[in-house]
């Protein structure tokens, strides 16, 4: 797994650090890898000699690390040319470092670039873009490769123009093909908005030590997930891989009893106990199912999932009271996100002793929180979780998992494809069963989260592509080739 840290953390590192070496050390890192980084780019348009490389140069040492990495360019052959943005604010030895390889600096954005190289701003700066720096990345597009492509965009550290610690962008920023970034991520690489500005993410090992402090944010990888994931061996039965049962849907939404069953036959469990009004259609379709009317007859499971499409009266809130009062690890989804803003049945999951999960969407959690996230999501879903006492999975382009104890988890499989509707469904009986089957509430939301995402991708691939019509039936139909894919 990998880590991402604020700012400020970064920047006491950095700071213990640079007494310790050489001075200009960790600039000269910086270069080496970011010119590395941009000589790879160029390889694949026709190498480094006679392209075509412009600098956009900020103050302090993000214009710097771009100013010696261009040098290193230049000697190498490349074209190097420095727009300044704030001339007397530029890094002083860097431009002469330029100067000296070859480059030279231009008072204007240039017809031609292969290589655009972002050192506007870097994970030091405070607030959007401003004065001449905006019209520069306003009128970046109108710039074209020698070959009339649009030219590559490397951003140094982190895309100009983001908040670099919450992943928002609050006015123009660059949008870039590769972010190199150095020591560790930070947060707006992982989280937000800011995640469609960064591109492919790259981290130049300055030679950083190991933060003390809490990161903002875990990011899981693939071999995290498959170490976490239930397998099966010799003595594995029906129970003892897990029960999980789910009181989802109801007659106006069928569907979503469908597709959160689904999710849950997909997962590690070796049961499905279904509690509902739509029994008929459930076994019609999973024959597998045990079903029952009512989450007080299901008989014995290790989790519950509650809500999806279950409605909001007064049976509904009954049956999600059932769930509450049970001593087992629940997954509490949709309507029910919506019936713990009534009546006491918000202290009773206050009251729960047992894991717990709630997975809403930003309207979801304004009914749990009173607001919507807002620019600084892993804030605020980490509020939640401690005021709570339940781990949240919060949805969202990059969905995040907060526990109770502070620690937040930034899902890297997140895709448009799984912005229709009954996928969520589907995530909720997924990470239902993975509860049930004895994973802790946190690794469970981030497993169900990271192979929700991974079948959405294929189901997206299956169909044609990223912009494929992807439905939540082919998400559900993807999880069992993603899930054997582990091995």
């Amino acid at each position: 797994m990998r880590a991402a840290w604020r700012a400020a953390d970064i920047r006491a590192a950095e700071e213990a650090l640079i007494p310790t070496l050489p001075a200009g050390t960790l600039m000269q890192r910086a270069a080496a890898g970011l010119a590395r980084r941009c000589a790879s780019v160029l390889a694949g348009r026709g190498g480094v000699y006679g392209a075509r490389v412009l600098l956009l140069v900020g103050a302090g040492n993000n214009g710097g690390d771009a100013l010696y990495a261009g040098a290193r360019l230049a000697a190498r052959g490349a074209a190097v040319s420095a727009l300044l943005i704030t001339p007397d604010r530029a890094h002083a030895e860097g431009l002469a470092a330029l100067r000296a390889a070859g480059g030279a600096t231009i008072a204007g954005l240039p017809a031609v670039a292969d290589l655009v190289v972002d050192g506007i701003l870097g994970s030091g700066a405070r607030g959007p873009l401003r004065g001449a720096a905006v019209d520069v990345v306003e009128n970046l597009d109108g710039v074209r490769a020698t070959d009339g492509g649009r030219p590559t965009v490397v951003a140094v550290d982190v895309p100009s123009g983001v908040n670099v610690n919450t992943g928002q962008v609050e006015g123009p920023a660059v949008r870039a093909d590769v972010t190199v970034t150095f020591g560790c991520l930070k947060p707006a690489l992982v989280v937000g908005a800011a995640v469609a500005h960064a591109g492919h993410v790259d981290v130049v090992d300055i030679g950083l030590p190991w933060l003390a402090v809490r990161p903002a944010a875990w990011v899981p990888e693939l071999s995290d997930i498959q170490r976490w994931w239930p397998s099966l061996a010799p003595t594995s039965d029906k129970y003892n891989r897990g029960v999980v049962g789910l009181a989802t849907g109801s007659a106006a939404f069928p569907g979503a009893a469908l597709m959160s069953v689904a999710g849950a036959l997909a997962g590690p469990t070796g049961m499905v106990r279904y509690a509902g009004q739509v029994t008929d259609d459930v076994v019609r379709a999973h024959p597998s199912v045990i079903p029952t009317r009512r989450v007080a007859e299901a008989g014995r499971v290790q989790a519950w999932v509650c809500g999806c499409g279950l409605g909001t009266d007064r049976h509904a809130a009954e049956e999600l009271r059932a769930v509450l009062g049970a001593p087992v690890p629940a997954v509490i989804d949709a309507d029910a996100l919506t019936l713990l803003g009534h009546g006491d049945l918000n202290s009773w999951l206050r009251r729960r002793e047992a894991p717990t999960v709630v997975t809403p969407h930003d309207r979801e959690f304004a009914r749990l929180a009173g607001d919507q996230p807002g620019p600084d999501r892993l804030a605020a879903a980490t509020e939640l979780a401690a005021q709570l006492g339940v781990t949240v999975l919060l949805k969202g382009d990059r969905t995040l998992v907060a526990t109770p104890e502070g620690t937040v988890w930034a899902n890297p499989t997140g895709t448009p494809a799984l912005a229709t509707a009954g996928t969520g469904d589907v995530l909720a009986g997924l990470l239902g069963s993975l509860l049930a089957a004895g994973l802790p509430a946190d690794r469970a939301a981030v497993a169900a989260a990271f192979v929700h995402g991974l079948a959405g991708r294929t189901a997206a691939d299956r169909l044609g592509g990223e912009h494929a019509p992807v439905t939540a039936p082919d998400v559900a139909a993807a999880l069992p080739a993603v899930i054997a894919s582990f091995g």
